[in-house]
C-alpha cells in the first residue's frame, strides 16, 4: 500500500514539474517575447499554493485530531461535564477550521491575481 501511495505522489510531483514546461512551449509558440516569465510565475504560484494549502490542511487536521482526542478523554474521565466539553470542542474546532479557510483564501488570491496587468 505504501508503494502505491509513494508512486502516486511521485506521479503527481512529476506532473507538477513537467506541466509548466509543456505549457511554456505551447505559449512560446504563440508569442515568444513575454510569455516566458508569465508561465514560470504561474507555475511557481501553483506549486507554492499547492504546498501552502497542503501544509494548512495537515496542520489543521492534526490540531483537530488532537483536540477531539483530548475531548473524548475528558468525557471518558468525567461524563458529568460532557456538555461543557462538547461546547468548547465545537468552538475550538471552528477556530481551527477557520485557519484552513484563511489559507484557502490566500491561495485563491495568489492563484487568480494577474501581476502582469499591473
Amino acid at each position: 500500500m505504501r508503494r502505491v501511495v509513494a508512486l502516486l505522489v511521485l506521479a503527481l510531483a512529476m506532473f507538477w514539474a513537467f506541466a509548466p514546461l509543456a505549457l511554456a512551449e505551447e505559449a512560446a509558440a504563440a508569442s515568444p517575447a513575454a510569455t516566458g516569465s508569465k508561465i514560470y510565475y504561474y507555475a511557481f504560484a501553483a506549486l507554492g499554493c499547492g504546498l501552502a494549502i497542503g501544509l494548512a490542511a495537515l496542520g489543521t487536521g492534526i490540531g483537530q485530531g488532537i483536540g477531539l482526542s483530548k475531548a473524548c478523554e475528558g468525557v471518558a474521565r468525567n461524563p458529568g461535564v460532557s456538555g461543557k466539553i462538547t461546547t468548547t470542542l465545537i468552538i475550538g474546532l471552528a477556530m481551527i477550521e477557520s485557519l484552513a479557510i484563511y489559507a484557502l483564501v490566500v491561495v485563491l488570491i495568489i492563484l487568480f491575481v494577474n501581476p502582469f496587468k499591473l
